[in-house]
């Protein structure tokens, strides 16, 4: 707690030294109160074990024996010291070396005290008070008036006292010298004097204040910010009236919190306080132990901080990480589970038992094309007597579901109005007549425009609701994913060639027409296992304008391989949307991951790319090192910071590298089919790959043709693991 000055009125422009000041007895010998020629106290206490000392006004000056007028202000018992305008020492009492807390003995003789002289008065103090006493001093040398504020002296018994300190200009007059006599004043008459520092201070940082008396067990409240005030009606309270408002369960820890209150200032211990006014509030409290006065009580201040605000804030982003969490995880188990079907039973329960979920609907239908007519099935979330004019309906009806299929071209129709301007023969179907008064409709084709139409399913919001540009984008790529299962489905392929055909299909298409960059890339499956694996890229736009790269691999080669490649690729895609950085994304792929207890890790390197002034962030999350390649023919070997595979070990913070990508030169991204496989070590095949490379971009190729060049050459070594390369050059 700060403790704030207070500029008094100058009292008489040079005070005289002449005269020793009246000493009245309190009849306490351990208490001596004087009064200067004009009557002001000028000070007070000093313990018992120090009262023949103080009577005896031990003096220690500049000029060793010699003593002047100016000792007699240094004769007293309070605590008072001589200093010269900047702060150096000219003389000062016994009484101020013992309550600086300097041992008695010194005080008695003159060793000390010739040690002092000359030293600045600061250094005497506790390091938490030295700048508050020499900015007392200063503003008094300043400004030639007396000055005010509250220090604490370290108490005989630990407990610091708190007392008010009076700097004032003085005259020697042997020699006319400016000094400014430092000396405590008596606050027994007003001890809530002392108590204004520590409110002001409070009141500036926000904060509330109170005192708790522990023998009284009275807790008074000081003031600070009004917000809090007000959450105590009674200024002065009963400890147990108090202790009623906190929460049950926090009760006694803030009882332990006044019991154990110390000298040092305590931790932040939060508890809930009930109010008549507007309910629950999260406070959090520190305490600390302090005398006022020399003699005077004991308190326990507590610093009071509302956290309510604060509390609530975490709460909703805790629970919006949760909702974050809930919804990657369903949507890697929804593109997992289209991956794996192998009938259109399978393809139809995997839509309609996940669809509305994944994407916070009220209700999914799903429409299948066979022999040019609609088959309809529907989730709980809508009936089957309202879906059914649609079942049956002919690709050619001029209605918003078949011309979704027939076109390729998603529908969204946010109202009554949109749909019947756009459809007149809405009135055929009374679920869609419904639309505005109670929700929203997206169709979504499961093939492209050109394709052959295989159907699309449907899915009901509350009114008013707008999916966004993400949301849609996502949807698009699952219900791709479901259409590519579905034609696989129906040309009664084998599982593997499935699982190969939809592994290709997650590959993304990578983004055309990229101002100053290009970019291409390759993939081969595996010629091992199941023929197929978990390797992937992907390459898209960041709302930023800076270009995502990534390239990974899954650990197996199988079917379970590619469904957890999609769900890797499709949470690191949706967490990217969200996520400034790589090594964040890489970071909270990888709490999804091991949150979902996967049986796979996957490895990964992840890019950023600013294609204006090529500068790169990257991380990589146990991936083998990019490459790079240069317009002259030259290359290197470059390893990214980052951390473990994604999936194994919790609460992993991965780093991150930025560096820039000169013009001319290229990254080349590879998966370990491309740089290791049989008679082939990982260093031989790195040096390999980005010598291939580099003399392919010295050769004039392009960025496809060096793809392909890396490519071919890694597969003539009869590598059995499938491969993936991504090459981004800066042009």
């Amino acid at each position: 707690m700060g403790h704030a000055g207070v500029a008094a009125p100058h009292r008489a422009p040079s005070t005289p030294l002449h005269g020793p000041p009246s000493t009245v007895s309190s009849g306490n010998p351990a208490v001596v109160t004087q009064r200067s020629r004009s009557g002001s106290p000028l000070c007070r206490h000093i313990m018992p074990k120090y009262a023949r000392m103080a009577e005896e006004a031990v003096l220690v000056c500049v000029r060793g024996s010699q003593m002047d007028a100016s000792d007699e202000l240094l004769r007293g018992a309070d605590p008072a010291a001589l200093l010269t305008l900047d702060g150096a020492i000219r003389g000062l009492n016994a009484a101020m070396v013992t309550a600086l807390g300097k041992p008695a003995e010194q005080c008695l003789g003159r060793d000390f005290g010739e040690q002092c002289v000359g030293r600045d008065f600061g250094e005497l103090w506790p390091e938490n008070q030295r700048m508050s006493a020499e900015t007392l001093v200063a503003h008094a040398a300043r400004t030639k008036t007396v000055a005010m504020r509250v220090l604490e002296f370290p108490g005989p018994g630990g407990t610091p006292v708190a007392c008010l300190i009076e700097a004032q200009p003085v005259k020697d007059p042997s020699n006319d010298e400016q000094l400014v006599w430092v000396h405590a004043l008596d606050a027994r008459n007003d001890v809530t004097s002392l108590l204004i520092p520590f409110r002001l201070a409070t009141e500036a940082a926000d904060l509330g204040l109170w005192t708790y008396s522990p023998h009284e067990h009275q807790l008074e409240w000081l003031g600070g910010l009004p917000a809090l005030v007000a959450l105590y009606p009674d200024l002065t309270a009963p400890l147990s009236r108090v202790m009623s408002a906190v929460h049950p369960d926090d009760r006694e820890a803030f009882r332990q919190l006044l019991r154990s209150a110390s000298t040092q200032q305590s931790p932040w211990v939060r508890f809930r306080y009930l109010t008549q006014q507007d309910g629950s509030h999260q406070l959090a409290v520190q305490t600390r132990r302090i005398q006022l006065g020399y003699g005077g009580p004991e308190r326990i201040f507590g610093v009071v901080r509302d956290d309510t605000k604060k509390a609530k804030l975490k709460e909703k982003a805790q629970a919006a990480l949760a909702a974050e969490r809930q919804r990657a995880r369903e949507v890697a188990d929804f593109s997992s589970a289209l991956i794996t079907a192998a009938t259109e039973q399978e393809l139809r329960q995997v839509v309609l038992t996940r669809l509305a979920a994944a994407f916070g609907a009220t209700g999914a239908l799903l429409a299948l094309v066979d022999e040019g007519r609609l088959r309809v099935s529907t989730d709980a979330g809508i009936a089957m007597w309202e879906a059914g004019p649609m079942h049956g309906l002919p690709l050619d009806h001029p209605s918003p579901l078949p011309e979704a299929i027939r076109t390729g071209k998603p529908q969204f129709i946010p109202d009554r109005k949109d749909y019947f301007h756009r459809w007149p023969h809405g009135a055929e179907f009374p679920r869609l007549a419904r639309l505005g008064s109670d929700y929203a409709v997206s169709m979504t084709p499961l093939s492209e425009a050109g394709n052959q139409p295989l159907g699309a399913w449907v899915v009901t919001y509350e009114s008013g609701y707008r999916p966004s540009l993400d949301e849609q984008t996502l949807m698009g790529t699952l219900a791709d994913l479901a259409g590519q299962a579905l034609r696989r489905i129906r040309l009664q392929q084998a599982r593997v060639e499935l699982a190969t055909a939809l592994q290709k299909t997650m590959l993304p298409t990578l983004p055309e027409h990229l101002a100053g960059l290009e970019v291409a890339a390759r993939y081969r499956p595996s010629r091992d296992g199941l023929d197929i694996g978990g390797d992937w890229y992907d390459a898209f736009v960041m709302p930023d304008g800076t270009v995502a790269m990534e390239i990974g691999d899954v650990e197996g080669h199988d079917v379970d391989a590619a469904a957890f490649m999609g769900q890797v690729r499709l949470s690191m895609r949706l967490i990217a949307a969200q996520e400034p950085d790589p090594a964040t994304v890489l970071m909270r792929t990888n709490e999804l991951l091991v949150t979902m207890e996967a049986a796979r890790f996957a490895s990964c390197t992840m890019l950023h790319i600013d294609p204006h002034d090529g500068r790169v962030a990257g991380a990589s999350a146990g991936h083998v090192p990019l490459l790079c390649s240069r317009k002259d023919g030259s290359h290197s070997i470059h390893e990214l910071p980052g951390g473990p595979v994604l999936g194994v070990v919790p609460d992993t913070e991965y780093r991150e590298e930025n560096f820039t990508l000169d013009e001319g030169s290229a990254l080349v991204m590879v998966t370990d089919g491309v740089v290791e496989g049989p008679g082939l070590t990982l260093e031989a095949g790195l040096e390999r790959a980005g010598a291939l490379a580099a003399r392919a971009f010295h050769d004039g190729l392009n960025a496809e043709e060096t793809a392909d060049r890396v490519l071919d050459a890694a597969v003539a070594v009869d590598h059995l693991d499938d491969v993936a390369v991504l090459v981004i050059r800066r042009m």
